[in-house]
């Protein structure tokens, strides 16, 4: 075997071959000796005083084992926010509790009021329809820039305004206004970038269990990160021991950032367990995963961009207000800044940018990470405005975006690229990208196909998005001061067996990504072996000693590196056991193709070898310990930075409105690739969710606080013949400061497409003499046909 022999191969999917033939594990799976089962009584009212709370027809039913209402759980800790962010004046941000069951009032629809157990689901479902709760229904609020209006219904009591925090980044706000004022031409939008649903295949589902005579407990959850649900819960809400608690995540069915949050359920499961002594079960339903699931977006948003005579943006200033819902979830709070104030640098040179966001408690569901968490609220923003200003300065949008984008640098020969929004970013050849996507759209033809058009009842439009994000979500230190209340490394260890065999575990928990494909690439061309010799291991808290999870498309960067970094503790033994075996200097050894060899002769010992010799230690090097087994906890340097270029072309019936996505192309620097076919499968993916957010999704509540499409015949979503096959293409840009090089793809296709969506609908129109700013997403056809008869 050569170097690089797995590395950047499409390997197909080792675990592929359980999901297909159904043999996958999930925690809906999993039945438990003497399993219970929970139905939660849940308010019918985005906000209510409880009056009352009548549990005795329900406990007297067949099959109930207990029920336990808010009073039970007065005394207990609420869920945690994982993330301090403070008032621009320097107040720490509001911070009220999020009670595991509310004894109070409910500040959303399916607030829980109790948690019913039973011998079945079917009992407990139909208990919980007899618990009688008497409600006293409040006014209630569901918009973030009205929540802050005086008068607006207060969610908490003690949070004045409804306002978590005021928050703002860049330069001064005096600057930025006097560069706006002093422009040649200002493009303003104020625009809505809409709250989504997640809508993960695998609704969530927990089932914990306590074992008294070890005082112990376990927790099987369709979670991303099973270390930090242990930290949070035993940490901060029930003071159990971490030696105490098991947390296993089995295989999980999408997640989409959905599942990251430490949730009320998992930890009042817990709670009951003991008390029962006996398994509780729950699996959401899918009407409970429309309700409660953390939403994604939600924010309103007033942007100014001003440009000098030439085109060259001279300064960029934004108000936000973002909706958390009616309480914090574990990362809502640096969705907004952190995760997208900080990437409004976008690729341009922009030399004065002010952000200002207020971010709002509502009488609605939790906002948090949804696939691409800010980036794509920070992306949207800057390519609809930078096209936007294109049709009012009538100049080309890729041009103007020419005129503005950063020059190429590698982060080596050249230093990162320091924004005036605190971030550096690693290395991007920017104008690579959309070079790449003109040729393969064929630019100048297209502007003629869309004279033609015009003439035959037809519009069409084509939109850009050059995007960045940070991913890698990491480092510590860094994080830790922006507000973090956790690290951001990860761990890796990797055991070689006596046989040559490898076993990794890993903090990195897959649901969805090929963790078990890519990571087993990587070791298998790190130590030249096959894969089918490599095992990865991933989920359970009993099984990897620590990890923190998988989200912001991390896993490669940070995971990956970790793994890398045991494995280079492994060759580095190696050589000195290889050294003693071949009686040759340790310093004299290079390892290649599985083999370690002695410089410039043919004298070498096998990978399998040495292994069997650190177990087998009769001939060994003295002081040496046996064994070939390394950790290895891996805190980044910086964020990773992938960018990319999206290009959509549509089709618009001007009679009808009627949008028809043509063609969609995607030109993604991700840095270096693993596995091509699972980066493209990633792509794909990302691209339809961002393109169901232009033209199809969107969780619409009425004055009541009432979510009105909560449901498949109600919430569209894109489906195969919603679009075309996606064209992809790559540069690789390596990032220069981890050892794979690698940036990240789990949330590229999502950032860069929504806008480059829309981006084509507002081109249609004005290439039919529709001088159209902005429709609200999603663009529907009635959207679009009102825009033109306006």
């Amino acid at each position: 075997m050569s170097t690089n022999d797995w590395i950047g191969k499409s390997v197909r999917r080792v675990e592929d071959k359980r999901f297909i033939t159904g043999m996958g594990r999930y925690t809906d799976d999993i039945i438990l000796p003497q399993q219970t089962y929970a139905s939660f009584v849940r308010s019918p009212y985005a906000h209510a005083k409880i009056i009352g709370v009548d549990i005795r027809a329900a406990k007297s039913m067949q099959g109930v084992v207990a029920i336990y209402t808010g009073a039970d759980v007065a005394s207990v800790n609420g869920v945690p926010c994982g993330w301090q962010v403070n008032f621009k004046n320097g107040d720490i941000m509001k911070e009220p509790k999020h009670p595991l069951l509310v004894a109070d009032k409910v500040r959303h629809v399916g607030d829980a009021v109790a948690i019913v157990i039973a011998e079945s689901q079917a009992e407990a479902v139909d208990a919980a329809q007899a618990v009688n709760v008497e409600y006293e229904e409040l006014p209630c609020v569901v918009n973030a820039a009205e929540a802050v209006k005086p008068g607006a219904p207060l969610v908490h009591a003690d949070v004045p305004a409804n306002t978590c925090y005021d928050w703002s980044l860049g330069n001064p706000i005096s600057e930025v206004d006097e560069a706006i004022h002093n422009a040649a031409h200002v493009s303003t939008l104020e625009f809505v970038n809409q709250r989504l649903i997640p809508n993960a295949i695998e609704p969530r589902s927990y089932n914990s269990s306590y074992e008294a005579a070890t005082d112990k407990y376990t927790l099987y959850t369709s979670t991303q990160n099973p270390h930090l649900i242990r930290l949070l819960m035993c940490a901060f809400v029930l003071g159990i021991p971490e030696h105490k608690v098991r947390v296993v995540g089995p295989d999980v069915g999408g997640a989409f950032g959905s599942k990251i949050f430490h949730y009320t359920e998992e930890a009042l499961l817990t709670w009951c367990t003991k008390k029962i002594k006996r398994p509780v079960k729950w699996t959401s339903t899918r009407t409970e995963a429309f309700q409660l699931d953390a939403h994604g977006r939600d924010h309103i948003t007033k942007a100014d961009m001003g440009f000098d005579k030439d085109g060259k943006i001279m300064a960029l200033r934004v108000k936000t207000f973002a909706n958390l819902g009616a309480y914090l979830s574990s990362f809502a709070t640096c969705v907004p800044t952190y995760l997208h104030g900080t990437l409004l640098q976008g690729l341009y040179t922009t030399p004065k940018i002010n952000v200002d966001i207020t971010a709002v408690f509502t009488n609605t569901t939790v906002v948090d990470a949804y696939r691409g968490a800010g980036r794509p609220e920070a992306t949207y923003l800057l390519e609809r405005l930078v096209d936007l200003a294109a049709h009012e300065m009538n100049m080309d949008p890729a041009e103007l975006r020419f005129k503005n984008f950063i020059p190429p640098f590698d982060g080596i020969n050249q230093p990162g690229y320091q924004t005036q929004v605190a971030l550096q970013y690693d290395s991007g050849n920017y104008e690579g990208v959309l070079k790449k996507g003109l040729e393969m759209l064929g630019y100048e033809n297209f502007r003629n196909e869309q004279k033609e058009a015009a003439g035959n009842g037809k519009l069409l439009g084509v939109g850009f998005s050059t995007y960045i994000e940070a991913c890698g979500i990491a480092p510590s230190a860094v994080v830790g001061s922006l507000g973090a209340r956790a690290g951001l490394y990860e761990v890796g260890q990797v055991r070689v067996q006596p046989t040559g065999k490898v076993s990794v575990y890993t903090g990195s928990h897959a649901h969805g990504q090929g963790h078990e494909t890519t990571f087993a690439q990587v070791v298998a061309d790190k130590l030249g072996i096959s894969m089918d010799d490599v095992e990865i291991v991933h989920g359970d808290s009993e099984a990897v000693a620590f990890g923190m999870g998988t989200y912001g498309s991390r896993s490669i960067a940070v995971g990956g590196s970790a793994i890398v970094k045991s494995i280079e503790k492994i060759i580095e033994k190696g050589k000195k056991i290889a050294a003693h075996k071949l009686e040759a200097n340790a310093d004299d050894i290079e390892f290649a193709s599985g083999k370690f060899t002695v410089k410039g002769t043919d004298k070498s010992v096998g990978f399998g070898d040495v292994a069997l010799t650190a177990y087998v230690p009769h001939h060994y090097p003295a002081g040496l310990e046996p064994g070939l087994d390394f950790s290895s906890f891996y805190d980044p340097a910086n964020f990773t930075y992938p960018f990319g270029c999206h290009i959509a072309v549509v089709e618009i019936d001007k009679e009808t409105g009627n949008v028809i996505l043509k063609r969609f192309i995607a030109v993604d620097d991700v840095g270096n690739v693993i596995n091509p076919m699972i980066v493209d499968g990633q792509i794909h993916g990302g691209v339809v969710q961002g393109v169901g957010q232009a033209l199809f999704e969107g969780a619409e509540y009425d004055a009541n606080g009432q979510l009105t499409n909560g449901s498949y015949m109600d919430y569209c979503m894109p489906r195969a013949d919603d679009v075309p096959m996606i064209e992809t293409a790559g540069q690789v840009t390596p990032c220069p400061h981890n050892p794979l090089g690698v940036k990240g793809a789990g949330e590229a296709g999502t950032i860069g497409s929504t806008p480059a969506v829309v981006n084509a609908v507002i081109d249609a129109l004005w290439s039919g003499g529709h001088k159209v700013k902005d429709i609200r997403m999603p663009v529907t056809s009635e959207r679009v046909w009102r825009a033109m008869q306006n």
